[in-house]
């Protein structure tokens, strides 16, 4: 990948692509593969760098782990894991080292975690802190809260945790090191995080509990169960559909189709916002895969209107705020995104940059501690934008390249590959102008 890329105004864009798997299944899919005893098969695997670290950190806890096509790839789990002989490098996933430490906890083994530059900064106390509450100790090799850290697990005791701010990845590392926890463990959720692992704990045979509680739900697992290899279809990822699917809105006369999207209900915050601001999206074709309903979602270019998004969508939707401030830029009037201070502890401060990346194409944006108000109009770009090394914000300012007057350039483009391999040859392949 060269050190920049730069995307002009392009023609109308059209055709019919497929989205990459879906991220969040595809770490799953791994690790649960590696916990179980037995064969799991997979297909649809997203095989971005974020998800090929999970594959090798499973693979050092004991699992044998083999691609066998494009896509496909089968773990041969052990019943659980045991001490690596190496330390577990998650790269720049977050997702990742977050949901193995929980994994990793209810065993009894000693492992050491660390990432790159990016993850290294990002916090990782909110999921130790239930785990070590559970029993399992941690050492912080450098500064407290941040990787690289390690980690001695077993003997863990079933805890009920209550969660302040709705988190997947806090939940889903608590019920998996519930599964090898004594007792029931609950996790109580004042709104609705993506369900993902519980489904998929179902899969392979394991019984999950959910009890609606007002807007939330309290999630329940019984701890020593026994994990059994399955097949898991990963359907398309609708964090990765967003960026055609964006460009197709924002470039006139464009028509693009991404087939196979997951349309879990937890997850499509962002269609639901576009179709609130006029967006031509339609949804076709609607099926199941992997116990997921999954559609081919087409966008017509759509003279869009701002919106204030709800703040209770956050939680569904809180990866696709820069791509929808990308296209609320184009829109008329002024779009308010609030409730979303999560976004600034992701691979980047989402927020800042976006705000700085939006104001050097020449939009106006107001940046506030828990979000940013977009006013639209056009787009003038011409400027190089900081990406910090986050792939989401590089592909949003790509596709707002793709409308604006001037062409807008990203620098280290090379993140992408976490998420979204073959994500500019896709954009070209429209007809989009990104060298």
């Amino acid at each position: 990948m060269p050190s920049q890329l730069t995307s002009r105004r392009s023609d109308a864009l059209a055709g019919t692509v497929r989205a990459p798997g879906d991220k969040s299944m595809s770490h799953r899919s791994m690790i649960l593969g590696g916990m179980a005893a037995g064969v799991t098969e997979v297909e649809g695997l997203l095989e971005g760098d974020d998800v090929l670290a999970t594959a090798r950190a499973v693979e050092a806890f004991g699992a044998k782990v083999q691609r066998t096509g494009d896509g496909k790839w089968r773990i041969e789990g052990a019943g659980g894991f045991k001490t690596p002989l190496t330390v577990i490098d998650c790269g720049n996933a977050g997702t990742g080292v977050r949901l193995l430490m929980g994994a990793a906890a209810g065993y009894p083994l000693t492992a050491t975690f660390d990432g790159d530059g990016s993850l290294r900064k990002r916090p990782m106390k909110r999921v130790t802190r239930p785990l070590a509450d559970m029993g399992a100790r941690f050492g912080w090799l450098a500064a407290e809260d941040r990787l690289p850290v390690a980690l001695t697990g077993g003997t863990l005791t079933a805890i009920d945790y209550v969660q302040t701010v709705a988190s997947a990845q806090v939940k889903s590392a608590i019920l998996l090191a519930g599964l090898n926890a004594q007792g029931v463990t609950s996790v109580t959720e004042p709104e609705k995080s993506r369900d993902h692992t519980e489904r998929m704990l179902r899969a392979f045979g394991a019984e999950v509990g959910v009890e609606e509680m007002g807007e939330g739900w309290t999630v329940t697992l019984k701890g020593g169960q026994a994990l059994s290899g399955t097949f898991v279809a990963v359907p398309g990822d609708p964090s990765s559909a967003a960026f055609p699917l964006a460009a197709g809105l924002v470039v006139p006369g464009s028509v693009v189709t991404v087939e196979g999207v997951m349309l879990n209900p937890l997850r499509t915050g962002l269609f639901d916002t576009w179709l609130e601001m006029g967006a031509d999206l339609t949804i076709s074709n609607r099926r199941e895969a992997g116990g997921e309903e999954v559609g081919d979602i087409t966008a017509r270019h759509s003279a869009l209107k701002g919106v204030v998004v709800p703040e209770d969508r956050a939680a569904s939707m809180i990866d696709e705020y820069p791509i929808l401030a990308a296209t609320a830029a184009f829109a008329e009037g002024v779009t308010v995104m609030r409730g979303v201070g999560e976004m600034r502890v992701k691979e980047s401060d989402r927020i800042s940059l976006m705000v700085e990346g939006l104001r050097a194409c020449g939009v106006q944006v107001e940046e506030e501690p828990e979000g940013f108000i977009v006013t639209g109009g056009p787009v003038r770009g011409g400027a190089t934008v900081h990406t910090a090394h986050d792939h989401r914000i590089a592909m949003s300012h790509l596709v707002l390249g793709l409308a604006a007057d001037q062409p807008v350039s990203v620098d280290e483009p090379g993140m992408i590959a976490t998420s979204f391999p073959g994500f500019v040859e896709m954009m070209n392949g429209l007809g989009g102008r990104i060298t």
